[in-house]
């Protein structure tokens, strides 16, 4: 089930610049559903010099190396 969102929800970053991403939830019945599970998942990938400002979702595809960083989501009832 898809109820997190996060904003932006890509962006191409320049050597030590940084981002604040805002998550949001969208409602659901907190106590009748299952949430151990939930998470959201950063990947990113470097990029040669001089690359593009546009993000291009093919740079998460081909054979380079992606990482990933699983962040599971706490909620407040």
């Amino acid at each position: 089930m898809k109820r997190l969102g996060v904003d932006p929800p890509c962006r191409v970053l320049d050597p030590s610049e940084e981002v604040l991403l805002a998550v949001s939830c969208d409602p659901f019945a907190f106590g009748q559903e299952d949430t151990n599970n939930d998470r959201t998942t950063v990947e990113w990938s470097n990029t040669l010099d001089g690359a593009a400002k546009q993000f291009r979702r093919e740079w998460l595809q081909k054979d380079g190396m992606v990482r990933r960083k699983n962040l599971p989501i706490n909620y407040n009832p």
